[in-house]
């Protein structure tokens, strides 16, 4: 399975543009949260009608994957937590989000939410439990911030990852976990785009300005992982142990291509 992971686009539809034109050359395309812009000029509902558009363009072109990010969060759930009630619309022309699973090749893929509060951080749990059970050949999660303590949440000064993700990471080992949420990770130094907790990889492409957003490219088949940015591009093959510093990309693979 070729996949294409970016994130964080924050209702930057110059990118949004260039993640349609290349997405019929994926399996499956994974935005993985902060569709939306709150320090935005254009009101919230505004952004959510063009975003939906652009989604379901998308859905039509390829596997689409979508999560929801911190600045998605347009609705209260009975608990009083803070919820992405508009991206749950995705699946009303096929799109899988918050809360699904689906499989793809033998790939059981676990999309998470945004979690504000207990009961949600509670049904999230609930969802990686249940999942832990189904039969798969691999299993990657789909959750917007990275785990806390990695170079993928490292902002330049502090860590700003999910605790309970890194708990639950080790509780169960997955064989991936996308994310986005901290957009300087891979241009920090002490950060990167790319990390391996015990077997567990786990990717965030970071954000950058202009039309062509960060991203990474895997397959699940290589087993390789390609980082795209205007810093340059690396490379990690996940049939090995992850080596540091992670080597800058020289030839696109035959796969790519």
């Amino acid at each position: 399975m070729k996949c294409l992971l970016v994130s964080d686009l924050h209702y930057a539809l110059k990118q949004y543009d260039w993640v349609t034109n290349v997405s019929k050359d994926f399996d499956v395309v994974v935005i993985a949260g902060d569709h939306l812009d709150i320090s935005s000029a254009v009101e919230a509902r505004a952004q959510i009608a063009v975003i939906l558009t652009y989604l379901k363009r998308l859905h039509t072109r390829t596997k689409l994957i979508v999560c929801s990010g911190n600045h998605d969060l347009d609705g209260l759930n009975d608990a009083g937590e803070k919820v992405a009630k508009w991206i749950t619309k995705v699946r009303q022309f096929g799109a899988p989000t918050d809360g699904d699973s689906l499989s793809v090749d033998g790939v059981l893929i676990t999309i998470c939410p945004w979690w504000d509060g207990p009961q949600t951080r509670e049904t999230v749990g609930a969802q990686l439990a249940r999942d832990a059970e189904k039969p798969k050949e691999q299993w990657i999660w789909v959750y917007h911030a990275p785990p806390d303590e990695s170079p993928t949440s490292w902002g330049g000064q502090k860590h700003f990852g999910d605790v309970e993700l890194a708990r639950w990471i080790k509780q169960y080992q997955p064989d991936i976990v996308l994310s986005g949420h901290i957009h300087q990770s891979p241009f920090r130094q002490g950060g990167s785009w790319v990390d391996q907790l015990g077997s567990t990889w786990v990717f965030n492409p970071g954000r950058q300005i202009g039309p062509n957003p960060t991203h990474i490219v895997f397959d699940t088949t290589e087993r390789m992982a390609l980082w795209f940015s205007l810093a340059g591009a690396e490379v990690v093959r996940m049939d090995k142990p992850l080596n540091r510093p992670v080597p800058e990309l020289t030839e696109l693979p035959s796969w790519f291509k």
